[in-house]
């Protein structure tokens, strides 16, 4: 099973400024989607599509993606935002308006933060054209485009039920087989770990009651943070992906400075399956890692998935 590859591949950033422009000549061929998500834990907490809703948002959004409704509804675990059916996706995009040729940009209201995952879910189920938008509505603001309140309304297609990329995704049981294996076995995929480090190395608690912190075998700690720029000057602030360079030094020092592990896995020669809490910071580094033409898989359950299944007898399938 190939998890990567050396081939370059398109970016999957869009700036306001290009966005803008594509609006200007061909808006009907172009979908926006909101798929901004809070973390549950947050005290107040939020709503995402009640804040989009009330706006402001961009001008010309089509519709809110939410990333817990449109998943996998019947996960043994009950995790939240679990990859959908390939039905359930075709029916969400129909309800949204979008069509197979139809080009998709997709923000949050964070600038990088749970778009990447949306644009994920796209390209697993093989979507032609979707991309992040690089600072997403802050920065789209803060450049000065156009945003709306008030009411919202989506017209529907009949989006086709499309194929499934099964190397997108990683299951609890090829984790917990790659935990098992030796460094030295050429089928080894490294595990690169979105959660902050103190959660990674298990002296911080999990936000999920109850769940042990720590990290499987075979992985590195790398934060999703250290992938995004630096708090804009302008206001509303915001991050962005970092540029290429940038990446590749985030990696390297992830990776201890190992120079040759590094070029292993810009070759392809190293394979990747990202992580983190519950598969949505582990986009990011999908997202950073595509960027350096690098293709990677995501273990959807993360670490969520994978404590409880090895502290449960029960739920090990």
């Amino acid at each position: 099973m190939s998890t990567s590859s050396s081939v370059r591949r398109a970016s999957l950033l869009i700036t306001p400024a290009a966005l803008a422009e594509d609006l200007s000549k061909t808006p009907e061929s172009i979908k926006i989607l909101d798929a901004t998500w809070f973390m549950p834990n947050l005290v107040p907490p939020r709503n995402p599509y009640k804040e989009f809703l009330a706006g402001p948002r961009l001008k010309g959004v089509t519709g809110f993606w939410d990333v817990d409704d449109v998943a996998d509804k019947t996960h043994p675990l009950g995790l939240k935002h679990m990859l959908p059916s390939p039905d359930n996706f075709a029916q969400a995009c129909s309800k949204l308006g979008i069509q197979r040729d139809s080009k998709v940009v997709v923000y949050d209201t964070h600038g990088v933060f749970s778009a990447p995952r949306t644009v994920f879910s796209f390209k697993a189920f093989e979507h032609p054209e979707v991309y992040v938008l690089d600072g997403g509505l802050p920065r789209w603001k803060a450049e000065g485009f156009p945003v709306e309140e008030g009411q919202f309304s989506s017209s529907e297609t009949n989006y086709p039920t499309p194929s499934f990329d099964k190397d997108f995704i990683r299951s609890y049981k090829d984790v917990s087989s790659n935990a098992s294996k030796s460094s030295e076995d050429p089928s080894l995929e490294l595990v690169l770990d979105a959660r902050p480090g103190g959660r990674f190395s298990g002296s911080d608690p999990e936000p999920r009651p109850g769940l042990s912190s720590g990290h499987m075998p075979h992985s590195v700690s790398l934060p999703f943070s250290v992938l995004l720029s630096e708090p804009s000057s302008t206001q509303p602030s915001y991050k962005t992906l970092l540029p290429r360079d940038k990446l590749k030094d985030a990696i390297l020092k992830a990776l201890g400075g190992d120079q040759a592990k590094l070029q292993a896995l810009l070759a392809g020669k190293l394979r990747v399956v990202n992580s983190c809490g519950s598969g949505m910071t582990a986009a990011i580094i999908w997202l950073a890692l595509q960027e350096l033409g690098v293709k990677s898989a995501v273990y959807d359950e993360s670490w969520t998935g994978y404590a409880m299944r090895k502290e449960s007898k029960i739920l090990k399938a």
